[in-house]
């Protein structure tokens, strides 16, 4: 066989292996090991190789945000800031129709801002925000819906482990990522409300049976000291990290270190901190780092397999031959990416398509940014589609109400997922909506 042949057999052979439920960093990185064994015939060649890819993959200065942001996130987790999110957000929205709804929505875009993860919004949400409005009379379906469509904004909204998961494989500005995530995810977040608004006005029932007859929210309004305390730390964290970042004070390296420590502080000021959460939280950020490590080393591996092979070269020959224009490149790849979704994770995605198609792109003179941030609206579009929604599945592990199926929540997530396909593809046709804060 020729190396092109071989590159293409080992595509097939990672998304076989995935599928069959074979961890993406354990598919990658053999694969990549025997195929570069194969290509060389040399077993001491691939050993090497890996020995690099392990090495240059975690040297990066980069590399040093993920466990800092995945700390504050946790710190954040712990504190109830979330929770105190929410109810700052529900009083807002108290007398807007199908409110609950909105402020779920609100309260996840701004948490979305100091967690990075969609799997940590859906798992706080899902325990504050289901139970609120099944209490208050809203429908199941149209509950568990609003959480999953409003959780995925924590892989918009910076700063989001997708982002820098994209920074990193396509060695592209981390902090102008999250600026440019900004826009695109407040775009997002006020067409979720206003889908809420839409469907409260014109199919009542299925938000709430009997909406119009029943009476307010019982619970008693916050003062206004309440508010401003329980929305002052996240917003705190907020202008520290983003502000810090936009306003060029520090990288997104430094920025997750400061943000961790602001966290750190909140939480203790909050009395929700002892050395058993500590240890906890501590624990946990290993862990979520060290997988992370692994993902990296084999990604790392696989793209240098892949450019061994000659795939780019060989899939920009064939572009150029097509004579496809710049966007038409862009819709088969968001499409495959899309399609994707609906069987595998979002890193996995991510980890096997972005090291062929940024390489293969070079001649086009396609902008980075742009590129990462319609990948991560694609990626997150997979969160909510069946059969392997992480999303669905992750709110359905932190029901109370067993009496809610994954169908449910599937059916219920449908026109949010509907609603990012518009976002996706508004911010494919005009890219200065994710560029306008960035150039």
């Amino acid at each position: 066989m020729s190396d092109l042949e071989i590159g293409v057999l080992s595509i097939a052979g990672v998304l076989i292996l995935v599928y069959a439920g074979v961890h993406i960093a354990v598919a990658l990185a053999v694969l990549s090991f025997v195929c570069v064994w194969i290509i060389r015939a040399d077993f001491d060649t691939a050993g090497r190789l890996l020995a690099l890819a392990a090495g240059e993959s975690l040297q990066r200065y980069e590399f040093g945000v993920i466990p800092l942001f995945v700390l504050m996130g946790l710190f954040v987790s712990i504190s109830d800031i979330g929770r105190d999110t929410y109810e700052v957000a529900n009083h807002v929205f108290r007398r807007v129709r199908a409110g609950l709804g909105t402020a779920t929505v609100a309260a996840n875009a701004v948490f979305a801002a100091v967690t990075g993860t969609s799997i940590a919004s859906a798992s706080v949400f899902t325990k504050v925000a289901v139970p609120e409005m099944l209490r208050l009379g809203y429908k199941p379906r149209f509950a568990v819906g609003v959480v999953a469509g409003s959780s995925v904004l924590g892989m918009l909204i910076p700063p989001s482990l997708l982002l820098i998961l994209f920074g990193i494989l396509a060695e592209t500005s981390i902090g102008d990522l999250f600026i440019a995530g900004i826009v695109p995810g407040i775009l997002l977040a006020f067409l979720y409300c206003a889908q809420i608004f839409i469907v409260a006005r014109v199919w009542p029932d299925y938000v709430q049976p009997g909406m119009m007859e029943r009476v307010a929210d019982p619970t008693p309004l916050l003062t206004q000291t309440q508010v401003f305390t329980k929305i002052t730390p996240i917003v705190l964290l907020i202008v520290i990290v983003l502000g810090g970042i936009y306003g060029g004070v520090f990288t997104a390296t430094e920025a997750g270190g400061v943000g961790a420590f602001a966290a750190l502080i909140f939480t203790l000021l909050r009395g929700r901190l002892n050395w058993g959460s500590l240890w906890r939280v501590l624990v946990e950020t290993g862990h979520v780092t060290a997988a992370i490590c692994i993902l990296l080393i084999a990604a790392h591996l696989y793209s240098r397999m892949i450019a061994l092979t000659g795939i780019p070269n060989e899939l920009e020959a064939a572009i150029l031959a097509l004579g496809l224009g710049k966007f038409a490149i862009i819709a088969i790849y968001l499409v495959l990416i899309c399609l994707m979704g609906t069987i595998l994770d979002s890193g996995s995605i991510m980890l096997i398509t972005i090291p062929i198609i940024v390489p293969a792109l070079g001649p086009f003179d396609i902008d980075l940014i742009w590129l990462g941030i319609i990948t991560i609206i694609a990626v997150e579009i997979g969160l909510l589609t069946p059969p392997f929604g992480v999303a669905c599945f992750v709110i359905q592990s932190n029901l109370e109400d067993q009496n809610i199926k994954l169908n449910d929540i599937f059916i219920g997530a449908l026109p949010y997922a509907v609603t990012m396909l518009f976002v996706l593809v508004l911010v494919t046709a005009f890219p200065g909506i994710a560029l306008v804060l960035v150039n």
